[in-house]
């Protein structure tokens, strides 16, 4: 075979073998859950454990299925999903404008930083009484305390990256001439991208850790709302299902924002772990 044909071959190839790593990558990050699943159902058929206090897979899938044939489980989702994007949406504008802001001016981080440090250290069981005194026991309060939580790994992860921008770039931009709206969008933005896109991320995991707090405040709907329904008639099943659906929802969010962050973070050059280049 002549060196074209085999270099022809090869770039076919790689190409099929590329795809077959794309779509394993998803499939090795189920191996653990789906295996821990499938021991633990075969466990309770073997009637080593009954399984009461902690379900089976079979189990929780039919009552997956019950719930989804009343309606209940695309209800208590939609409300659930409701809080947190309402959430987050707040708590991203408010750590975004109020962490830029302090990491550009120092006196506006030597104002309000000590003061937001400190919040931030307040557990979010705390904020409950408080919000349901100002906002009420409705929906103003559940997005409010969802939002406080989305807000301070923002503001610290826009706040610590402006200011751990390499001083040498910003220099190179002022000897090029740049003007300020220049100079943030071709050095501060690139500079600060990466750790926003983290912020990001982290802030929506505690948007997802606070929904549960923030349902606990008298919800008649939502994935909390159920959490307590299983815990006062006694239904280790409808918890174990609320849980799951919490998991899956909170991996499939960051997911998509993974995703759409993606394409402004293909600049980078960084090193990547064996076995993913």
């Amino acid at each position: 075979m002549s060196f074209e044909a085999e270099g022809a071959t090869a770039s076919e190839s790689k190409p099929a073998g590329e795809r077959v790593v794309r779509w394993a990558r998803p499939v090795l990050g189920l191996l653990l859950p789906v295996g821990l699943a499938l021991g633990w159902e075969i466990v309770v058929w073997l009637g080593i454990s009954d399984g009461r206090l902690v379900p089976p897979p079979s189990r929780i899938y039919e009552e997956f299925a019950e719930l989804a044939r009343s309606g209940e489980l695309l209800r208590h989702l939609i409300a659930t999903l409701m809080r947190v994007a309402a959430g987050f949406g707040l708590g991203t504008l408010a750590g975004t404008l109020l962490g830029a802001i302090a990491g550009y001016s120092g006196l506006v981080r030597r104002l309000v930083d000590p003061s937001l440090q400190g919040l931030r250290a307040v557990p979010s069981i705390a904020w409950i009484p408080l919000f349901i005194l100002w906002l009420g026991i409705f929906e103003t309060s559940k997005v409010a305390l969802i939002a406080v939580g989305v807000f301070f790994p923002i503001y610290l992860g826009v706040m610590d990256a402006i200011l751990s921008v390499d001083r040498k770039i910003v220099e190179v931009g002022r000897v090029f001439r740049l003007s300020g709206a220049g100079m943030v969008r071709r050095i501060l933005l690139p500079a600060v991208l990466p750790t926003y896109v983290v912020s990001l991320r982290s802030g929506l995991g505690l948007g997802w850790m606070f929904v549960i707090a923030a349902e606990f405040m008298g919800a008649s709907e939502g994935l909390g709302y159920l959490l307590i329904d299983g815990q006062q008639l006694g239904k280790p099943t409808e918890i174990v299902a609320a849980i799951l659906a919490f998991a899956v929802l909170g991996k499939a969010t960051d997911a998509i924002l993974a995703a759409v962050m993606a394409p402004f973070l293909r600049w980078q050059d960084v090193f990547k772990p064996a076995g993913e280049q």
